[in-house]
C-alpha cells in the first residue's frame, strides 16, 4: 500500500518560485501532481512514470513546472517557478497505476493536501 506525505507550499508574489515534496512508501507506477482551486475541479499538473522517469504536464505547467523524483529518498517534487495568481491552489501528490497521465481516474492514493497562494 502506497502513502504519501507532502510538504512545501506556501504564500510567494507573482513571479515567484516555491517547491512541493511528496514523500511516499512503497511501490508505484505512476506518480503525479494535482490542484484544486476554490470552486473549480481538480486538475492535473504534472506526472511521470517511476520507472522510465519520463514526465508529462498540463498546459498550466508547461515551461514553468518541474517534476522530478528521488529515488534515494522516495520523494517527488514538483519545482514551480514563475508564479502567476492563477496558479493558487491546493496542491495534491497522488499514486497510481493507470495510463492516462493527468486524469484523476488513474491515480487512486491521494496526498493530505497543500496550499499554494499567488498574490499579486
Amino acid at each position: 500500500q502506497v502513502r504519501l506525505m507532502q510538504s512545501g507550499g506556501g504564500s510567494v508574489q507573482t513571479g515567484g518560485s516555491l517547491r512541493l515534496s511528496c514523500t511516499y512508501s512503497g511501490y508505484t507506477y505512476l506518480m503525479g501532481w494535482f490542484r484544486q482551486a476554490q470552486g473549480k475541479e481538480r486538475e492535473g499538473v504534472a506526472a511521470i512514470r517511476t520507472g522510465s522517469g519520463s514526465p508529462f504536464y498540463g498546459a498550466s505547467a508547461k515551461g514553468r513546472f518541474t517534476i522530478a523524483q528521488d529515488n534515494a529518498k522516495n520523494t517527488l517534487y514538483l519545482q514551480m517557478n514563475r508564479l502567476e495568481p492563477e496558479d493558487t491552489a491546493m496542491y495534491y501528490c497522488a499514486a497510481g497505476t493507470g495510463e492516462a497521465m493527468l486524469q484523476r481516474s488513474s491515480y487512486d492514493t491521494w496526498g493530505q493536501g497543500t496550499q499554494v497562494t499567488v498574490s499579486s
